[in-house]
């Protein structure tokens, strides 16, 4: 039987194409899957909201700001009658209808974001460029093209909503055990590590924790020293100061009687006489002077009368 032999650099040549052709097929393999993860989220209209994965590209149809084109157009024309004959409304519109999906901004690595009705507006102006119906001198075309921007940002405007966006320390956003079911029986909070070295404000695990109140400061009742309203007040006893206590002794510690002790039989007494007050003689004395002057006087208004 005869084998036929195959020289050492063929053999080693076919190794080296296949090689070749692995890494190619495996490079394109790769390339086509990056390709297929960068997607684009297409909006119905430019405004609302749109739901898409973060990092995905947020486009919108020319076709649904062909109105909104339309009339920024128009409104720049009616303002400049000087150009009707070269800037044409209609033909920009049909022309940014025909460019199909109009990139405008991208899903944030956050729960949502807003895309402004500017960035739509300087993705149609950049579409439009070099289009017909624009002008014929440079300027008109940068004059329609602003006005047509700033009717587009006017009024569009988004509203990112990312659909895989997980918060942080919420269950499932990373992790296995305690971390991720939310806890144990001896780590209710789902973190990990000790929780005394954790302070007010901190995030560890699912979040900080407070410390301890400390309630050594409110007074509280010791042991043994309160007592109890029934010992201090038996119920066969008499509170202190009650009427009908029968009275023990026949008078009080200054030696009075139950007459005078008691409040009812109490009696006003005259204050004593001051050296400045007026006594009855000298009343009596005043009232005398007064009658003998009156009768002087009398006397004495009859003799000059006579």
């Amino acid at each position: 039987m005869l084998v036929r032999k195959i020289p050492t650099w063929q053999t080693t040549r076919r190794a080296l194409t296949v090689t070749a052709i692995a890494t190619f097929v495996t490079g394109g393999a790769f390339l086509s899957a990056g390709t297929a993860s960068a997607a684009t989220t297409l909006a119905g209209t430019c405004t609302g909201s749109v739901n898409g994965s973060m990092g995905d590209t947020v486009a919108v149809q020319g076709t649904s700001v062909k109105e909104i084109v339309r009339k920024g157009a128009q409104d720049y024309v009616n303002s400049h009658l000087w150009t009707a004959l070269s800037v044409w409304p209609n033909t920009i519109a049909d022309t940014i209808a025909g460019k199909g999906a109009l990139a405008v901004g991208q899903v944030p690595n956050a729960a949502g974001g807003t895309i402004a009705g500017s960035a739509v507006g300087s993705a149609v102006a950049t579409a439009l460029k070099g289009s017909n119906g624009l002008g014929v001198l440079d300027g008109t075309k940068n004059e329609v093209l602003s006005a047509v921007s700033a009717s587009v940002a006017k009024s569009c405007g988004l509203t990112t909503i990312a659909t895989n966006y997980v918060a942080p320390g919420q269950p499932g956003a990373g992790g296995t055990g305690a971390q991720q079911g939310g806890g144990t029986a001896t780590n209710p909070g789902g973190s990990t590590g000790n929780l005394s070295n954790l302070n007010p404000g901190t995030a560890g695990g699912s979040g900080g924790t407070a410390p301890m109140r400390d309630y050594s400061g409110l007074p509280t009742a010791t042991p043994g020293t309160a007592v109890a309203p029934g010992v201090r007040y038996p119920a066969n006893g008499t509170l202190p100061g009650d009427a009908s206590a029968p009275q023990v002794g026949t008078g009080d510690q200054a030696g009075q009687g139950a007459d005078v002790r008691d409040a009812g039989n109490a009696q006003s007494l005259s204050s004593p006489v001051g050296p400045d007050d007026v006594q009855l003689p000298m009343l009596l004395a005043v009232i005398v002077l007064a009658g003998v002057t009156a009768a002087l006087v009398r006397t004495w208004v009859l003799r000059r009368a006579a």
